[in-house]
């Protein structure tokens, strides 16, 4: 990669924080080139590339030799893993090592979606995550990850921060990986340089803090939040650990570190006592730059609890009974935990456990996509959806066919298959057994069914 000049104000910046000895060292690992590396879904089973060196702090991910094309590459198509740069892996080590309680969560700005699919992961059938994104092109990028993932436990709302002010103590977790000054994507990113300055370093910590005084009240009590920016400075960082705790009443939060990772831990005095953030610098670890602390509600904040809604009323979704669920999910082979809604005659599922949580966040926010869209029923016979043919429920109400990968990458162009000998009707199309989507055989030719907004256009 060609060197490009770092900004002289963050050079002197990084001085201060570093000291000379170790700012050399830094100044030339953020002009070489990153590692790729990948989080494998553990829900799809499926190792795509030789995995030889595993993050140490992320028991699925791992870094590549070398960087694929992975948009010709089927099993990414079917989210069999998310290319997921390492230092945020670190979220799953703080989930695991901590044991932070399954239940309802929040990603308050997650597009792409990497941290909400981790997320997502760790919740598993055990929980329930609501994936925000406030820029609506984002949210739809974000909506498509979360359907590609599979897991069905995550609600993709399109929201601004101020719009959560009647979910106050509702999130078991809230996770805010902050819009920042992108120091940290340095090495990736010559524009990033280019736009940083000064300037643009406070007004992202101007946008921080509004952020947070939202998100501060929305964890309930024994709750955690966690906060993630991708930038090395102060004010970003350290300083919005202070406001935080000058706002709101948080407990700090050490995380367990193996030495051999680098990490370095940052203290920070605030309140009285001793908060902990930790930060990644590209010249100690396999990863770009990244900055995270983590802290835990008081045992004496406020904590919502959803009430039952008596009779649910919704502009534009339909709740179907609890008879006609357990009915549905006999029907289509489920594992009998589902409740449906109705959204212009198709059928969303979602586990029941969460209901009553789902029922509070759609009377306040913008849902653009909850649970899996199964699709609609005509005739006691059902049009499936795309999102069900990429979820990990089952699909054994109809036959499948397993393409070798240059008629997979053909169907993903959305092209027409000649296949002999397809049964009539609808076929889930997989690869290495990962469903890619569906076609329908009407006799005289198959009709293939890839959504036209995804296909592969390289």
């Amino acid at each position: 990669m060609p060197e490009t000049k770092l900004p002289k104000d963050f050079e002197s910046q990084m001085l201060e924080l570093l000291g000379h000895a170790e700012f050399e060292h830094f100044e030339k690992a953020i002009n070489k080139s990153s590692r790729t590396s990948i989080r494998l879904n553990p829900a799809k089973c499926f190792t795509p590339y030789p995995l030889k060196a595993p993050i140490p702090w992320a028991k699925q991910g791992y870094f590549l030799e070398q960087r694929p094309t992975f948009t010709l590459d089927p099993a990414f198509h079917a989210g069999a893993y998310y290319v997921q740069e390492a230092s945020s892996q670190f979220i799953e080590h703080i989930l695991d090592s901590l044991q932070i309680p399954k239940g309802i969560y929040l990603d308050l700005a997650a597009a792409p979606g990497g941290k909400s699919t981790l997320l997502s992961s760790y919740l598993a059938d055990e929980g329930m995550l609501l994936a925000n994104e406030v820029i609506q092109t984002r949210a739809q990028v974000l909506k498509e990850n979360i359907i590609k993932w599979g897991w069905g436990n995550t609600l993709v709302t399109n929201n601004d921060p101020e719009h959560f002010t009647p979910l106050e103590g509702f999130f078991d977790l809230v996770l805010v990986d902050a819009p920042c000054s992108g120091e940290g994507m340095f090495r990736k990113d010559m524009q990033a340089r280019e736009e940083w300055s000064p300037d643009h370093v406070q007004f992202c910590a101007a946008r921080q803090k509004r952020i947070m005084d939202q998100a501060g009240a929305l964890v309930k009590a024994e709750g955690y939040l966690l906060y993630s920016t991708c930038t090395f400075n102060v004010q970003e960082n350290e300083e919005m650990i202070r406001f935080l705790t000058s706002e709101f009443s948080y407990e700090p939060v050490r995380i367990p570190l193996e030495e051999s990772w680098n990490i370095k831990e940052t203290e920070v005095e605030a309140d009285g006592k001793t908060y902990y953030g930790y930060r990644f610098l590209p010249h100690m670890v396999q990863g770009e730059g990244f900055f995270v602390s983590v802290l835990k509600r008081t045992a004496g904040a406020n904590t919502q609890v959803p009430k039952r809604i008596k009779d649910f009323k919704h502009p534009y979704l339909k709740e179907v009974s609890k008879q006609d669920s357990k009915a549905l999910d006999v029907e289509l082979d489920f594992n009998g935990n589902g409740k449906y809604y109705l959204l212009k005659d198709s059928y969303f599922r979602m586990n029941k456990n969460w209901n009553l949580h789902f029922q509070k966040v759609s009377q306040h926010l913008n849902l653009k996509y909850f649970g899996v869209e199964i699709g609609k029923k005509q005739q006691n016979k059902w049009i499936p959806t795309h999102e069900w043919a990429l979820s990990i429920l089952p699909n054994n109400k109809f036959p499948s066919l397993d393409l070798p990968e240059n008629q997979a990458i053909a169907y993903l162009r959305k092209n027409e298959l000649k296949i002999a000998d397809l049964p009539k009707g609808w076929v889930l199309i997989t690869y290495h057994n990962l469903p890619l989507g569906w076609v329908k055989n009407i006799g005289n030719r198959v009709n293939n069914y890839y959504p036209k907004e995804w296909r592969i256009r390289m």
